[in-house]
């Protein structure tokens, strides 16, 4: 919110999952959104999902409403701030990663990229406890710090998507 609004983009990747039988593993999904501020609690956000074109219809249906918080969980919760979705799209996500680093294409939108921070020992940069860790219900309510270089354009999100802050975690949900 340093900008006086949040733009920016959340890629998830699912490594097991299912949902009313419907096997997600290995789909990839993005989540673009806009807070317009002056904090992410004030709502009236809006969002958009860019699930990767591998993913078929009843796959599409299921993250749709995974991500949409119709399932519950912690998008439930991000879902209650944000006043419009846009239309879901359907397109190319190319991830890379190398243990330290992940880059994602998103179409012909833009790109995710990331690299987790290290201490002078060489070790992961961990932030435990932070509530955008237990809202999200990351893995000991914890993250990696890893600084981006995403850049986005979302023709219907009023604010670029240009952002420097980023994280790493696994996390484990569940929901109606």
């Amino acid at each position: 919110m340093d900008k006086g609004y949040c733009a920016s983009a959340i890629l998830f990747r699912i490594q097991n999952s299912s949902s009313d039988g419907v096997d997600l593993k290995g789909r990839d999904v993005v989540l673009a959104f806009d807070f317009p501020g002056p904090t992410l609690l004030d709502g009236n956000g809006i969002a958009q999902l860019y699930i990767d074109d591998a993913a078929d219809t009843s796959q599409r249906k299921q993250l749709e409403d995974i991500f949409q918080g119709r399932k519950g969980g912690p998008m439930q919760i991000v879902s209650s701030l944000l006043s419009k979705w846009l239309p879901t799209e359907s397109t190319k996500i190319e991830v890379n990663e190398d243990g330290n680093n992940v880059t994602a294409s998103v179409g012909s939108v833009g790109q995710i990229k990331s690299q987790q921070l290290k201490n002078q020992s060489g070790n992961p940069m961990i932030l435990q406890g932070a509530g955008f860790a237990t809202a999200f219900q990351m893995e000991n309510d914890s993250f990696t710090l890893a600084p981006s270089a995403t850049e986005m354009s979302v023709p219907d999100i009023p604010h670029p998507i240009s952002t420097k802050s980023g994280a790493v975690a696994k996390f484990s949900w569940s929901g109606n």
